[in-house]
């Protein structure tokens, strides 16, 4: 059975780099929030780039959030995408409906992403930041080195402990809310050199992995990009064993 790829039109994404990836791997891959055509997918990716605030509204006016937080199929969140997981992780598992991040919300409850005001670049320079900075001056961009936890899929997927991951991106994880997240039974895989969380994995998914950079920024035309190997391959054992039974965790009690 040949896989049947979908992007989940999140609002916001830098979908011609991606989808161009992905092509690289022999697969074209339609840009959709159809729901029937996401839950018959073989697996699924959930992307985004860029200052979509809406990107949460969007996906609950069309009825995704709970469609996504029930597949079983792989499902691969790229930076925005990554961010969204972790939101909805917080309301439906974690139990805060007001979870957000503050790019959405600046008043939200509880802001499990937030802007991060400092934080350390590949040569170790200190940089600094706030809501009045511009955009382009102030994000987290190019090459920064991850260090990858054993035991986790992500070690498996990329088969090293340090990464070099380009990033594009301004919001980060909020690591207040880190410890909650980990006893709810979210893993965080990754972390950068100065602790922000770069990797996060579901281990009661089948494959669930949401990453804070780009991996389609390298991904070339003779060597796919390990994570997106590591999908493609899940999505053809998936299809090939049929549906399995998986869930999210039950909410958590206040």
């Amino acid at each position: 059975m040949k896989p049947s790829p979908v992007v989940i039109a999140s609002g916001g994404a830098n979908l011609a780099s991606l989808c161009f990836a992905l092509k690289r791997l022999g697969y074209d891959a339609p840009v959709t929030e159809d729901g029937g055509r996401i839950r018959s997918a073989s697996h699924v990716i959930l992307p985004g780039v860029g200052a979509a605030r809406d990107a949460m509204r969007r996906l609950t006016d069309a009825g995704l959030t709970d469609l996504i937080s029930a597949l079983t199929q792989p499902v691969l969140g790229i930076c925005l995408g990554m961010q969204v997981a972790v939101i909805e992780f917080a309301r439906g598992v974690l139990g805060l409906p007001g979870a957000n991040s503050t790019e959405f919300d600046r008043a939200a409850p509880d802001p499990v992403i937030a802007l991060i005001t400092e934080w350390r670049d590949r040569s170790g320079e200190t940089l600094k930041r706030d809501d009045r900075s511009d955009l382009g001056g102030t994000m987290r961009l190019g090459a920064q080195e991850s260090r990858i936890l054993t035991g986790t899929l992500a070690r498996k997927v990329y088969g090293r402990d340090a990464i070099h991951e380009r990033h594009r991106h301004r919001f980060e994880f909020n690591n207040n809310y880190l410890e909650r997240m980990q006893k709810a039974g979210l893993s965080i895989s990754a972390f950068s050199e100065d602790g922000l969380v770069e990797i996060v994995e579901l281990p009661s998914h089948p494959w669930f992995i949401g990453v804070q950079f780009h991996p389609e920024f390298t991904s070339n035309p003779r060597d796919g990009h390990p994570l997106f190997t590591s999908f493609v391959r899940a999505a053809r054992e998936h299809a090939a064993r049929g549906r399995v039974a998986g869930k999210l965790p039950q909410a958590a009690s206040a």
